[in-house]
C-alpha cells in the first residue's frame, strides 16, 4: 500500500525512535518501501531561522529585516546544526558528509541572502517581497538539514532511500509547487524505494506567503494530492485524545479512534492541529483518508480522519479549547434596527488583517473572539471611532467536538457542569449542524473548565 506520511519536528528529533517505530516496525525486505516521508526541520531549527513559533523570540529573518548583520547568526546556526549531526552518529550518519553539506547549503543560502539585503538596502523595490524571499531561503534550510540527514542515515543501513529535495537550490527553473512535486517524483519506483522529502518546497508563487509556518503540511498534502495514496499518515508525539492528557490526566482520556475532516478543522479553529486546514482541504477532496498516529506508541492504530464518517452513537467526542484568545465587545445603540454594522465591523477586521474565531450579537452589541497574538491597537481605534464603546478583555474557549452530538439537555448538562465548578460562562455559541458547542469563561478558570466538562461527558 502506497503511504504519504508527514514526521513532524518534535519526532525528528527522536530519529532514533522514528527509525524503529517508523520505519523499521513490523517491516522487513520489501515492506520497507513504497513509502514518501516528508519531513520537518528537527525541533528548534526553524525557530532558530525565523523566530519562536511560541514566543515570537526573534530569528536570524528579523536580522534581515531590520537591516542588521545577519553573518554571525549564520555562522552561528552552522554550528547549532553541525552539534545537532554529532547526535545521531551512533545512527550511522556519515559526520563528515552531512558537516560539509550543511556548511555549503548555508553558504549558499547566505550569498542569497546577502543579494537580497542589498536589494532592500537600494530602496528601489518593495520590502514586503524581498522579504518575503527571504523568508523563504531560509525556512528551507531546516527541512533541507534533516532530510539530508536522515537519507545518509537509511542509506548506511542498507535501505534505498532517496532524497527528494524540493528547496530548490541552485534550481532557477520556474516551477509552481505542484510542477516542482510533479517534476521530483517523476521515475521513482516506489516498490523499491523509501523517499525521505523536504517539508519546504519552493514555487513561483510561495508557499510561505499564504501558509507560513504549516508549509511542512502543504507540502505532505500537495504530494498526498498527486501520488493519491491509499493512506497519508501524520506522526506526532502524541494520540489525537478525547481531551488534553497534560490538563486531565492520562487515566482520564483516550484516543480518538475514527472523527471527520469537518472536526479536524474545528480543532484547528483552537490550535489544536492533527492537520493545518488549509492542507486538509487537497486530502478532503480527494478522498484520501488521513491517519494521526504517535511515533512512540507504533503499535497503536491512532486517529482515522475520513471525510464520511459520523459516529454511531450520539455523543461528545473531544473537549478542547485554548486560554489564548481576546474579546472584542462592541457597542452601540444605533445598532438596533440599523443595517450594515456587522458589515462595518467586519470591513474593519478584513483592512487590518485580523480573523476571528466566535461571534454573537444582540440588539445593539456585537462580540467577536480573536487570538491574542492578533490583537491590534490600531484596529480597536479605529472601532473606538465608529461606536460608542469597545471593551476589549482576555478570555479562553472551551469546546466540545463531535460528529454526532446534537441531543436534548447537552447545552444544560455541559453548562451544569461549569456552574457546579464555580465557572461563570460569558459566552456561548453553536452553528446549527452542533458539531462544536463553545463556551467562553475566564483564562485562568480554563483548565478546571476541561476538568469539569471531561468528568460530565465522560
Amino acid at each position: 500500500m502506497l503511504t504519504v506520511e508527514k514526521i513532524g519536528g518534535t519526532s525528528m528529533s527522536a530519529l532514533q525512535e522514528v527509525i524503529q517505530n517508523i520505519i523499521l516496525f513490523e517491516r522487513t525486505g520489501e515492506q520497507l518501501y513504497n513509502r514518501i516521508f516528508v519531513v520537518s526541520a528537527f525541533s528548534g531549527v526553524t525557530d532558530l531561522l525565523l523566530e519562536n513559533k511560541k514566543t515570537g523570540a526573534p530569528g536570524v529573518y528579523h536580522r534581515i529585516a531590520k537591516q542588521q548583520d545577519f553573518h554571525r547568526p549564520l555562522k552561528e546556526l552552522i554550528v547549532k546544526l553541525k552539534s545537532i549531526n554529532k547526535k545521531y552518529v551512533d545512527l550511522g550518519l556519515d559526520l563528515a558528509v552531512a558537516d560539509r553539506f550543511i556548511e555549503n547549503h548555508v553558504k549558499e543560502a547566505q550569498t542569497y541572502l546577502e543579494n537580497l539585503a542589498n536589494i532592500l538596502a537600494s530602496g528601489y523595490v518593495s520590502r514586503e517581497g524581498i522579504l518575503q524571499a527571504a523568508r523563504e531561503i531560509l525556512a528551507s534550510i531546516g527541512e533541507s538539514h534533516s532530510a539530508f540527514n536522515f537519507t545518509n542515515i537509511l542509506l548506511n543501513m542498507g535501505i534505498n532511500t532517496r532524497l527528494v529535495d524540493l528547496s530548490g537550490f541552485g534550481d532557477h527553473r520556474p516551477f509552481t509547487i505542484d510542477q516542482r512535486i510533479k517534476h521530483a517524483f517523476k521515475n521513482i519506483d516506489f516498490e523499491k524505494t523509501i523517499c525521505i522529502t523536504t517539508g519546504y518546497a519552493k514555487g513561483t508563487e510561495g508557499i510561505m506567503r499564504e501558509f507560513d509556518r504549516g508549509y511542512s503540511e502543504v507540502t505532505f498534502s500537495k504530494i498526498a494530492e498527486f501520488l493519491k495514496p491509499q493512506e497519508a499518515i501524520i506522526h506526532k508525539e502524541y494520540h489525537l485524545s478525547t481531551a488534553d492528557p497534560a490538563l486531565v490526566g492520562i487515566e482520564n482520556c483516550i484516543p480518538v479512534g475514527y472523527t471527520n475532516y469537518d472536526i479536524a478543522d474545528q480543532l484547528a479553529d483552537v490550535g489544536m492541529e492533527a492537520i493545518h486546514p488549509k492542507a486538509s482541504k487537497p486530502l478532503e477532496v480527494s478522498g484520501i483518508h488521513l491517519r494521526i498516529k504517535n511515533t512512540f506508541e507504533p503499535a497503536h492504530p491512532g486517529t482515522l480522519i475520513t471525510r464520511e464518517f459520523v459516529c454511531e452513537t450520539k455523543r461528545v467526542e473531544v473537549i478542547t479549547g485554548t486560554d489564548k484568545l481576546m474579546m472584542i465587545d462592541v457597542y452601540d445603540p444605533s445598532m438596533v434596527g440599523n443595517v450594515g454594522s456587522d458589515l462595518q465591523i467586519m470591513q474593519t477586521f478584513f483592512d487590518y488583517n485580523v480573523s476571528y474565531t466566535f461571534k454573537s450579537t444582540s440588539a445593539n452589541s456585537i462580540s467577536i473572539v480573536i487570538w491574542a497574538r492578533d490583537f491590534n491597537k490600531k484596529l480597536i481605534s479605529k472601532l473606538e471611532e465608529d461606536f460608542e464603546k469597545v471593551t476589549v478583555e482576555n478570555v479562553a474557549m472551551v469546546c466540545l467536538l463531535g460528529t454526532n452530538m446534537d441531543q436534548p439537555g447537552l447545552l444544560a448538562k455541559s453548562a451544569a457542569a461549569l456552574t457546579e465548578d464555580g465557572i461563570n460562562i460569558k459566552s456561548a455559541g453553536f452553528a446549527l449542524r452542533k458539531v462544536n458547542i463553545q463556551f467562553l469563561i475566564d483564562p485562568e478558570h480554563f483548565k478546571r473548565a476541561i476538568i469539569a466538562l471531561n468528568k460530565a461527558m465522560g
